[in-house]
């Protein structure tokens, strides 16, 4: 009688577990089903490409915790098929990182360029040297274009470099910083916390590329640590509010950041780096790093009138603008939030060379089709200007020679920007294109 009860119960046992597998299993495969129609969507809206960093995940290493998922801020960029994470909308990705350290099993890498889209990136080892030594690249020339990557990367180039000062060496500095965007003004407070001679020379403005931002832009941001000020804990933030918390920082601790300083040239005699600026200004320093940036230099349209006043390449004061007639040229964030920014004040026009919006983050996709549909915004897709005169602008649609006729105040041309390609290869740095290579591995 006994031996039929254990037999009884162990049998309910592994009918129990064959349930629960079962439902295991079930479950499973309806999440692999769901996340491949969401992959064959992505596809079919050709946000199946990254435009920045993104992760891959190794699968023997992943063990389906979900934490990379819950941990991504831009949401169904990850998802769970076959037990194991994969990216599903990887335009969406703009490289947060976050999955990487979230990761429990360290199954996540950052990588950058895909086979299809190649990626121009400068040389730049582990720790942050190019191939000239002494010459330390951080930030978004480098591949790390968000503002808590960068100010992270410009510590950690610091701290290699700390290694590498020595004293009496002759030279004016022990670092000059070319660039004040995040990662310049990172590495120069970190600089400065690690008893550094340190000199920043900025081609515009403290910020960099934030400082061009528009007035009333959201930027979105993780809790960072930033030298000599503490936990920036702020996740949604104005760029009045984060400039305020670099100057303050920078104030406090008696910095200066040279404004209107543009490199022109560097070169090395013996272990010294001598810089040279377009004003005439002349320095020497045993370290440089370059924190300026990718798109320092806008891309033009090369057509005829993109050199007369009424043409520029950012928006700086959205709201001083009125009752205008306003053509913007792009089909990127930042041409979308310009439009929309705008277009309460002002008759906008968006012109983009493709045909549709594949390129851009999933609120501004949203809010550029309300806009298109309640008739704020003039979207012209498949469109390309011709030519930009006094009181009109001048275009083709749909690969047609005829040319139509656009009566016009502005233009804003958003079309990127281009690596400083000339600039590195004066220096001696080598650039390279990158067709699907790891930037950040888990540390």
């Amino acid at each position: 009688m006994d031996k039929i009860i254990e037999i009884a119960i162990y049998g309910f046992l592994f009918l129990l577990i064959a349930i629960v597998l079962l439902i295991y299993i079930l479950k499973q495969r309806r999440e692999s089903k769901d996340v491949d129609q969401r992959i064959a969507q992505a596809k079919e809206d050709g946000v199946n490409e990254p435009i920045s960093l993104y992760p891959v995940v190794d699968p023997n290493r992943c063990i389906k915790s979900g934490a990379c998922i819950t941990a991504c801020p831009e949401g169904d960029v990850l998802g769970i098929r076959n037990g194991k994470a994969t990216i599903i909308n990887a335009t969406r990705c703009i490289g947060h990182g976050a999955c990487l350290s979230a990761c429990p099993m360290e199954a996540i890498s950052l990588w950058i360029g895909t086979e299809k889209r190649g990626v121009d990136l400068p040389h730049v080892s582990p720790d942050f040297e190019t191939n000239i030594p002494g010459i330390y690249i951080a930030g978004e020339l480098g591949g790390m274009g968000l503002i808590r990557n960068a100010v992270t990367q410009g510590k950690e180039a610091v701290a290699n470099i700390v290694k590498t000062v020595t004293k009496n060496s002759g030279a004016e500095y022990d670092l000059i910083v070319v660039g004040a965007g995040p990662a310049g003004i990172s590495a120069t407070l970190a600089a400065k916390q690690s008893d550094l001679k340190v000199l920043t020379l900025e081609q515009g403005t403290l910020g960099g590329t934030v400082y061009n931002f528009p007035r009333s832009k959201v930027i979105m941001t993780h809790p960072m640590e930033l030298p000599l000020y503490g936990k920036v804990k702020l996740k949604e933030t104005s760029k009045a509010q984060l400039l305020e918390i670099w100057k303050s920082v920078i104030l406090k601790n008696n910095i200066t950041i040279k404004e209107n300083s543009k490199v022109e040239s560097i070169s090395k005699q013996d272990r010294i780096f001598k810089i040279e600026t377009v004003n005439g200004e002349s320095y020497t320093t045993q370290t440089v790093l370059l924190a300026i940036g990718r798109r320092g230099t806008p891309r033009k349209l090369n057509v005829p009138g993109e050199e007369t006043e009424k043409v520029t390449y950012r928006l700086l004061e959205p709201e001083e603008i009125k009752n205008k007639k306003i053509l913007i040229v792009g089909g990127g964030d930042s041409a979308i939030e310009s439009a929309l920014l705008l277009a309460d004040q002002n008759k906008v026009t968006l012109s983009y060379r493709g045909d549709a919006f594949t390129r851009i983050k999933p609120k501004n996709a949203k809010k550029i089709e309300t806009a298109i549909n309640t008739g704020l915004i003039d979207v012209k897709l498949n469109t390309n200007v011709t030519s930009i005169e006094t009181n009109a602008v001048y275009y083709t649609e749909n690969d047609s020679d005829e040319l139509l006729k656009l009566e016009n105040d502005l233009v804003y041309i958003f079309a990127g920007g281009e690596l400083p390609t000339q600039f590195l290869k004066k220096i001696g740095i080598n650039v390279t294109t990158k067709f699907g290579d790891v930037i950040m591995r888990p540390r």
